[in-house]
Parts: structure tokens; sequence; C-alpha cells
């Protein structure tokens, strides 16, 4: 299920009000297959990525660059979002699979209350491998052209885009860790300066 942004409702709205749907209304999508868990709506693609920022729980400012030789797997979410927050176990679980590969996940949270929201919400929730990362106003998923929430996009090492998904899925599947390591390339760093971040 994806969220829509006001940025796609309200580029949609007049086919909207002559009675269509927003999915309708939506570019068609190619090449759909069926697969399970919300791997068939993953789109591998190369692009450059765009220019973002977004903060950790300190505030501190950060872009993709900032994690140069890693995979970075970019979710975009919010904790008003329901099936953003269906997700965020599986992506915990991702993350804890991923980090011994030297691949990232950055939840960026578009939530307005900003830190006080995603830490309660992962306190509540059993979040545990994965860090805060804040984009309140929204300016990473509008410079990453997010049509809603929740949206992914999976960075390889070099920082070009490599797929991306709209919607939740079951992160944690062998299928997507697999797909992912795949994705990201290959390390060519140290284990041991893998760690962290």
């Amino acid at each position: 299920m994806l969220v829509p942004t006001r940025r796609t409702v309200l580029k949609v709205a007049p086919a909207l009000a002559t009675g269509g749907t927003l999915l309708a209304a939506l570019p068609a999508r190619q090449g759909l297959a069926a697969s399970p868990s919300g791997l068939n709506r993953l789109r591998e693609a190369e692009a450059s990525l765009p220019p973002i920022t977004f903060t950790d729980a300190e505030g501190k400012e950060y872009t993709p660059a900032d994690f140069a030789g890693r995979g970075l797997v970019i979710n975009l979410w919010a904790t008003w979002c329901p099936p953003c927050v269906a997700e965020m176990p599986a992506l915990d679980r991702a993350a804890a699979a991923l980090a011994a590969d030297g691949i990232l996940v950055l939840p960026l949270s578009s939530d307005r209350g900003g830190l006080n929201t995603v830490q309660g919400f992962y306190e509540r929730t059993g979040v545990r491998t994965l860090r805060i990362w804040l984009d309140p106003r929204g300016a990473a998923a509008r410079a990453l052209g997010a049509r809603g929430l929740p949206t992914t996009v999976i960075v390889d090492r070099q920082g070009r885009e490599r797929a991306r998904l709209e919607g939740d899925a079951a992160w944690d599947a062998p299928e997507f860790v697999a797909l992912i390591r795949r994705l990201a390339g290959p390390s060519t760093r140290p284990a041991e300066t893998l760690r962290g971040a």
C-alpha cells in the first residue's frame, strides 16, 4: 500500500474529480509479476542520486556522500503511515542482517514531531537496530521524487540509485536481503571499517 503525498494528490486531483481513483491517476507501471513480500513492486533502474540532506537524532546534517563506500537502503516513512509502521520490524531485522555487509538502512522520518515522535515509536515497537534519521520537512522525499510513503530507494556503493519500491515490503525476506546485497555491490573495504554509522 502506498500513502500519497499532498503533492501527488494535487497532481491527480483532476482525474479524481472526474470519478477516477488515485491508483488509476498515477503513471502506469511496467512489468509486474507475482512475487512474495512486495518484491514484484521493486523497480530496478540505475540513476544519479539527487542531492539530499537529512539529520541524525542529535540534529547533525548528513548526505548520502557521508556514507561513501557503503550500500544504502533509504526508506522514506512516517509514524502516521500505516504501511510504514507495518514494515518497520522487517526493516529493523534487515538492517541487522545487512550491517556486516557494509549496507546501512537509513529510515528518514518525515514526522513533524521529529526526534521525540520517532524515539517514542522505536521504544513502543521494539526497534533495536535502526538509528533515528529525520527529514521533518520532507525535503529528501521531494528531491527523490517520492509519490507517497513508504518509498524505499536502494543505493549502490558508488552512490547511484539502483532500485526503488513504493509501498511496504517484507524487507527481511531472504529474497530481499539477497537482492539488496546484489544491488549494493561487493564491498572493497575491510569489515572493521564498515561497522558503526
